[in-house]
């Protein structure tokens, strides 16, 4: 049955128009484009893993300097922030008794009063420790118990923070650590840590222990009391061949780069890889600075480069460092 001009003009159309709906349905399952790549080279720079804490500025020692027996402070003879040596006399106090009887001979003039100073004369408060004196708690002519503190002293001045018990393990006496404090952010304060405490406490259900970290030189702006943040240096490499991690993979232990390699496809490269801050990983020893090194473009997710391309050697991920 032979088909009309008419029918034929209709066939056609109706051929093209399947023939764009399947191109139409096919594209969005076919046609998806993989990660977009793009080149970089390795970079020198400083990697470090550190244990981050927070805590406050506080005496290692702290002491209170009590006096002996009750009476009235006649003369102090320190402030704050005065470093004093053992044995050093800070102030010096009146008795209840010698107070009374100043004051009974002021009544009576000056010379008396002169006379029963000679005779009987005022008590020292004597430092007993080498330290710094950070509170000043009396000032002339105030009434004192046996029990007041009239001076604070500070051995050193140390920062107490906590370590929780998944990292506590990680921390060990002597290793490196970076101070701030929050009242002076701009200026790191080197130091280590210089002791653990045994037995821990719990704070908000997680077990703590008071870790202290001892700066190499207390500042002269370091007041007890001051918040502080505390980089504590698990780990460091400085100067060091380093990709960002998203540009190594790993395979059956091995960590491997993809080079370029002229016009033909990348060619995949095994390194050594030293520690890695979750931004950088070191490199050790199979990759020169000169060399191109392809990875996924940034803002490329792991999760969309498994849908477009499972099997794709670029998909970023963390390196199983041989170390």
């Amino acid at each position: 049955m032979k088909l009309s001009k008419k029918g034929k003009i209709i066939t056609v159309v109706l051929i093209i128009i399947a023939v764009a709906a399947f191109i139409a349905v096919k594209k969005p399952f076919g046609g998806k484009k993989g990660p977009e790549m793009e080149e970089i080279y390795p970079e020198i720079r400083d990697i470090s893993i550190v244990i981050s804490a927070t805590g406050a500025v506080q005496p290692m020692n702290r002491l209170e300097i009590k006096p002996p027996i009750a009476g009235r402070i006649e003369k102090v003879l320190v402030k704050e922030g005065d470093v004093v040596s053992k044995g050093r006399v800070l102030a010096l106090m009146s008795s209840s008794e010698r107070a009374a009887l100043l004051d009974a001979a002021r009544a009576q003039g000056e010379e008396n009063v002169k006379k029963w100073e000679e005779i009987y004369k005022p008590i020292s408060v004597i430092a007993p420790i080498n330290g710094t004196v950070i509170v000043r708690g009396a000032e002339p002519g105030q009434t004192v118990g046996a029990g007041d503190a009239v001076f604070v002293l500070s051995d050193r001045l140390v920062i107490k923070t906590s370590v929780d018990e998944t990292d506590v393990g990680k921390v060990k006496v002597g290793q490196k650590a970076v101070i701030t404090l929050d009242a002076y952010s701009d200026t790191e304060i080197p130091g280590s840590v210089y002791h653990i405490s045994y037995e821990s406490s719990v704070m908000n259900n997680v077990s703590i222990y008071e870790t202290f970290i001892n700066p190499d030189k207390v500042p002269d702006f370091f007041r007890s009391g001051m918040t502080a943040n505390v980089s504590i240096i698990k780990a460091e490499s400085k100067g060091v061949l380093s990709l960002p991690v998203n540009a190594v993979r790993a395979k059956d232990g091995v960590s491997f780069v993809m080079v370029k390699n002229g016009g033909d496809k990348p060619k995949r490269k095994e390194v050594v890889t030293g520690i890695d801050d979750g931004s950088y990983v070191e490199i050790k020893s199979g990759l020169s600075s000169d060399e191109a090194v392809l990875t996924v473009k940034n803002g490329y997710t792991l999760n969309t480069a498994k849908k477009s391309n499972a099997t794709s050697p670029f998909m970023p991920g963390r390196p199983g460092a041989r170390r």
